[in-house]
């Protein structure tokens, strides 16, 4: 029996709210339903309100901080990078100074050395000439020397056969081989002087 009761009461409430919902009614819900809506609802906003957004906003907070700092971190990377970056052209323009003050330094140096070595060959050059010159009349001196001896044995022996004597003294001999020299040298400078006249 109380099935039949329970089953009587939702078809007189069904038949209730059927003949009572007509028209813009069927879209306008019931006070009870709209009373019932805002507690659940505000029961739902306190809940949200006071645990969830708090954790929310802290979570969000610990977000912005992170970003923050992560800018914060980049900004001071950039600035170190910026600073690693001007110190690198500073090095670089340093070092192409330097660079260029040792070519300059290498270049000077080579011109000295150059000189150096050119002044080295120039007295090295008259050194060599002056002893060839030396040597040279040095040789000259001998050949004159032996050229006289030579010439002074044949001319004894010429002018002992062409005078008939012997002329084998040594003062003798000396004296003629002079004489004989003198003419010969003699007769080049006459011969120079008859071609100018």
């Amino acid at each position: 029996m109380s099935t039949a009761v329970a089953a009587a009461l939702v078809a007189a409430v069904e038949e209730d709210h059927a003949e009572a919902a007509e028209g813009i009614d069927l879209l306008i819900p019931a006070i009870y339903d709209i009373v019932w809506s805002i507690v659940v609802l505000a029961i739902i906003a306190f809940a949200f309100y006071r645990f969830v957004l708090p954790k929310f906003r802290a979570v969000l907070d610990e977000r912005t901080d992170l970003i923050q700092g992560g800018i914060k971190k980049a900004e001071s990377a950039q600035a170190e990078a910026q600073a690693a970056l001007e110190r690198n052209h500073a090095e670089l323009a340093e070092a192409r100074a330097e660079a260029a003050r040792i070519r300059e330094e290498a270049r000077t140096e080579g011109a000295a050395i150059v000189a150096e070595h050119r002044q080295r060959a120039t007295v090295e050059a008259e050194r060599i000439l002056d002893t060839a010159h030396k040597q040279i009349e040095a040789e000259r001196q001998q050949a004159s020397v032996q050229l006289r001896a030579e010439v002074g044995t044949l001319a004894t022996e010429l002018a002992s056969r062409i005078v008939g004597e012997s002329l084998q003294d040594e003062a003798r001999q000396s004296r003629v081989v002079d004489r004989f020299l003198d003419e010969l040298a003699a007769e080049p400078s006459r011969a120079n002087a008859g071609t100018v006249q």
